[in-house]
């Protein structure tokens, strides 16, 4: 059901347990249940109502909060999703409700001295989309470094040479990374877009060829921006928008 995109695995489970799920016509019970390629998976149409109930949050996550669960004595982004925290410019039509709370997780990180957008989702397809091994969204980064005791104008001293190593070249953990889009935005800060999402990605690239990261900020996720959206504060993904 998950290769099929019909929904998460998660999801599956708890549809199977309920007995939302038929094959050949017969409500299946049991978890792990084998399916040909032949046969036909239908779903209960309490089953989509419940998918369609389901709320992604895009959140402009600021410095000092964590991605996930808590950590080392900082707070996780999600404590960010309150009725307060609603940025008045959201266009979803979305009432907040507790309910959208339930069962919220990220879709990728972002570390904790990093800044902008982190999607925060109860539907197990936006995660799949966004992190999944197939997934190809890109995700866009502005970050402003240092080089050396170089603090502005560092794209007149930075080596070209070393910026096509940024694009491509590099390995991480002896593993090469997929080619990225590294760019200068100005003087000091370089703009990346980046297919692949490793832990401290950025920061262990730009440590390679001898940059020392003073700021990151995403600000895009495949086709989302994070746009005017206020740090600190959140809306949700309407209905007319996707990755």
């Amino acid at each position: 059901m998950s290769e099929l995109g019909l929904c998460s695995r998660r999801e599956a489970d708890e549809w199977i347990e309920k007995g939302w799920v038929f094959v050949d016509g017969v409500v299946v019970d049991t978890l792990g249940a084998k399916v040909t390629p032949e046969q036909r998976i239908e779903v209960d149409p309490a089953a989509l109502a419940a998918q369609a109930r389901q709320v992604t949050i895009l959140l402009h996550k600021p410095i000092g909060f964590v991605s996930g669960q808590a950590e080392d004595g900082y707070a996780p982004a999600a404590t960010l999703i309150t009725g307060e925290n609603h940025w008045e410019g959201d266009r979803s039509g979305i009432r907040f409700s507790a309910q959208h709370l339930r069962t919220l997780a990220p879709a990728g990180r972002l570390d904790i001295d990093s800044t902008g957008l982190l999607v925060l989702t109860q539907d197990g397809r936006v995660a799949k989309q966004l992190i999944g091994e197939s997934s190809d969204i890109d995700k866009e980064y502005l970050v402003r470094v240092t080089y050396g005791d170089i603090e502005t104008e560092v794209d007149q001293h930075f080596p070209a040479e070393l910026l096509s190593k940024l694009r491509h070249g590099l390995s991480l953990d002896d593993v090469p990374l997929k080619p990225a889009q590294v760019s200068w935005q100005n003087g000091e800060q370089l703009r990346f877009v980046l297919r692949e999402g490793k832990k401290r990605q950025i920061r262990r690239m730009c440590e390679l060829v001898g940059l020392h990261v003073v700021g990151l900020k995403r600000v895009r996720m495949g086709q989302v921006l994070l746009g005017a959206l206020p740090q600190g504060q959140w809306r949700y993904l309407s209905a007319d928008e996707g990755f």
